[in-house]
């Protein structure tokens, strides 16, 4: 065999494989956002769950793509774990509309048709307007491409008559159940080493095609492909958070069940399949004229396909009715970490190890961010339960100054966490930036850096407040009389009504949130804290207390209308208004 055809071989599924993937990343960024929103609406049951995944899956031509954003909904309360399993079952059916094109790509010689939409594809391309649209084309003319010059290498190299492979797959005996297990076997290693069911299911076509492998030994090998697929996303899982790893132990569960049911009836399913498509499984060469034979073979491409669709449909329909049974089985698989979250710097959404595009990479740093905001609340609200314990002579017995340093020091952990989550966050987002982004990305992206950077000023306001608290109480200073306590709570009260603001369009949608409200906070705010200025100079003449006193209570209501401006930033940013 010519070193020149196994370059060609490789360099063809190379081309596949990236027609896939720059196909799969333009329809997101031409439906990304519309697609969260049908995924987030259209799971009230199991069946719209599952006919949703389906849909969403054939759109973008990518399961994985399905399944991440899928985890990322239920790692935001939008979707149950159950409704998560139904999305990923009907994510398994559509991404079976992949093999029909392929299977449509190795039976007609389709290379000729692919240079015309190169240059459409170019030319909307530089419309930019339309480049989606192009990225589109481009990216399924290199899918085409890599096929057709996938079947005229299959050709070239004369796979059926290799009488070295012929006699490796003779050696097999084709009734023999540890056969079929073999190459079941075979077909999961393959696509675990290269990472794609979609370059495994070529060569198999490309091998029955020939007529060089048996059709029960490529189904076999399709099976394989459906577990090494659930292997890939299990391991890239297990970096990841308990409700990912979850998921994709469903998603092994219900592909690994239907491989071990189908091999209980493993003949007869695919001999229904193949009297479907019409293909005759005891046609041999020679005993008909080669047209005969050729045109026989060349129905293999779709039973490949037809057996995929089939396996998938039939094992939803099984699996269905028993979704509560499969999410009570992998939460006792999976039991949550024991480990304090609130204490535990870690990020809970982005995950390192699960391949996505930069739509869903953006996605991922959203609900990273909107925990990170919520953080933020929590650790203001150790701040005034931190004055509350510092207010009273008798807070400064000893069991009593345990709990302020101990609340203290949280307040001093997470100032340290909010600090790493803006680093970690940031650096995330660089990495997603290099990518070919939609303009609508780019913004947001810009606009998450000034949030999270917002966001880490607001937990250094609360520490300088927790601080200025401290000093106040381990320097036996004057306490607050009971006036400037009622104003630092009233302020702080106020403050935590502009953070729960902020929340509320963390959570929600910008288009149903009314930024006003915030406006008005952080205007009674500054009227607040202008007003308390100037009293307390007043209250200072008048020796209502001491200078040292009212300089520490005026650093706490200045930290606050610092804080408040913080969150209009914050809400500025998100809502695109600077």
């Amino acid at each position: 065999m010519s070193i020149w055809i196994i370059f060609k071989l490789l360099g063809s599924l190379a081309l596949l494989m990236f027609g896939m993937k720059s196909m799969s990343e333009a329809l997101q960024k031409m439906a990304g956002p519309q697609l969260r929103h049908v995924l987030g609406a259209m799971t009230t049951n199991r069946f719209t769950g599952m006919l949703t995944g389906m849909l969403v899956t054939a759109s973008v031509q990518s399961s994985t793509a399905t399944t991440v954003m899928t985890v990322s909904f239920v790692n935001a309360g939008l979707l149950t774990l159950a409704q998560a399993i139904s999305v990923i079952m009907g994510a398994n059916i559509g991404t079976t509309l992949t093999a029909w094109i392929m299977s449509a790509g190795m039976s007609f010689d389709i290379t000729s048709a692919v240079y015309p939409a190169f240059f459409l594809g170019i030319i909307l391309i530089y419309l930019k307007k339309y480049r989606y649209i192009g990225d589109f084309l481009f990216g399924l003319s290199f899918l085409l491409l890599g096929l057709g010059t996938l079947r005229m290498t299959g050709t070239e190299m004369h796979l059926g008559e290799n009488q070295a492979l012929l006699d490796f797959f003779a050696s097999f005996d084709p009734d023999s159940f540890l056969t079929t297990l073999i190459f079941l076997f075979l077909g999961g290693i393959m696509t675990f080493c290269v990472q794609s069911s979609a370059a495994v299911m070529a060569i198999t076509m490309i091998l029955c095609s020939s007529g060089a492998l048996p059709i029960y030994q490529g189904i076999a090998l399709v099976m394989g492909e459906n577990i090494g697929t659930t292997v890939t996303s299990n391991l890239a899982a297990l970096s990841a958070n308990t409700q990912a790893r979850r998921a994709a132990l469903a998603h092994m569960f219900f592909n690994v069940f239907g491989v071990v049911w189908i091999l209980f009836v493993f003949r007869p399913f695919v001999d229904a399949v193949c009297g479907m498509v019409g293909y005759d499984v005891e046609m041999v060469k020679g005993s008909v004229s080669t047209s005969v034979f050729l045109a026989n073979a060349a129905k293999l491409s779709f039973v490949l396909a037809a057996f995929h669709t089939c396996f998938n449909v039939v094992n939803t329909f099984i699996l269905i009715w028993f979704i509560p049974q499969i999410e009570r089985f992998v939460c006792w698989v999976i039991k949550p970490k024991k480990v304090d979250e609130e204490e535990d710097f870690r990020l809970h959404f982005i995950t390192s190890g699960i391949m996505k595009t930069p739509e869903l990479s953006v996605l991922e740093a959203q609900k990273e961010i909107q925990h990170f905001s919520e953080r933020m609340q929590r650790m203001f609200g150790m701040v005034r339960e931190l004055l509350n314990l510092s207010s009273s002579e008798s807070n400064k017995k000893d069991n009593k100054a345990g709990d302020f340093n101990k609340l203290y020091s949280r307040i001093e952990k997470y100032e340290g966490i909010s600090d790493n989550m803006e680093l970690e966050i940031a650096k995330y987002l660089d990495s997603v930036s290099d990518a070919h982004l939609s303009d609508d990305t780019k913004a947001k992206i810009r606009a998450m850096l000034r949030e999270i950077s917002e966001l880490e000023s607001i937990g250094d306001a609360c520490f300088n407040m927790a601080r200025t608290i401290s000093r106040k109480y381990n320097t036996k200073a004057d306490h607050f009389v009971e006036k400037q306590y009622e104003h630092i709570h009233q302020m702080m009260e106020l403050t935590d009504q502009s953070l729960t603001q902020m929340n509320k369009l963390m959570i929600g949608r910008k288009e149903s949130f009314d930024v006003n409200r915030t406006f008005n906070i952080e205007h009674e705010i500054n009227n607040y804290r202008n007003q308390l200025k100037a009293q307390n100079i007043n209250d200072i003449n008048n020796h209502e207390y001491t200078y040292g006193v009212g300089t520490i209570y005026m650093d706490l209501i200045n930290e606050c209308e610092k804080l408040g401006d913080y969150v209009v930033n914050v809400v500025e940013a998100r809502m695109g208004l600077r």
